[in-house]
């Protein structure tokens, strides 16, 4: 009898990658022409990442250059929430808050063994485990299907498949 193969579906965020990307895209703010003399800035403020500088505009630009320096060190934007994503002003000065999300929410991970019932291969089965879901099946091709079915879904949380075995 053939062992069954499995692997584990989480939402995972490297913090340190993170912490990288704020303290380059900070560098730049501190250097940058555009930025001089408006007040901008960019830091952690508990698990928040703040945002602040005298306009809207920059404030989005601000945020548009931490999102370039969290792609390049490999880390998706959507586990980056901004809420609405629009500055906000407090005083004198416009504020922008963002949180790395982490964890499959159990509505997500729901979805996602929806699709995997629905749309994969059969025989293959999943359980939520906590903030994880673990997928297993007879066959690594099998799983190999589902990791590519779930690629190609859009789905609002990234996705990283771990545990492969």
């Amino acid at each position: 009898m053939a062992s069954e193969s499995s692997f584990d579906i989480v939402s995972k965020v490297d913090r340190q990658e993170v912490d990288n990307a704020l303290n380059q895209a900070a560098k730049e703010i501190i250097q940058r022409y555009d930025f001089k003399n408006v007040g901008a800035s960019i830091a952690w403020s508990g698990e928040k990442i703040v945002m602040v500088a005298n306009s809207e505009e920059r404030v989005k630009a601000i945020l548009d250059v931490f999102q370039t320096k969290l792609i390049k060190r490999g880390i998706s934007l959507k586990s980056f929430d901004t809420g609405d994503g629009e500055p906000h002003a407090s005083g004198k000065e416009y504020r922008l808050e963002g949180t790395i999300v982490e964890g499959l929410s159990s509505e997500n991970a729901k979805k996602i063994g929806k699709i995997i019932r629905d749309e994969g291969p059969k025989g293959v089965k999943s359980q939520i485990t906590g903030d994880e879901l673990r997928v297993s099946a007879k066959s690594r091709d099998d799983l190999q299907e589902v990791i590519a079915l779930l690629k190609a879904a859009d789905l609002d949380v990234a996705l990283q498949f771990t545990n492969y075995r």
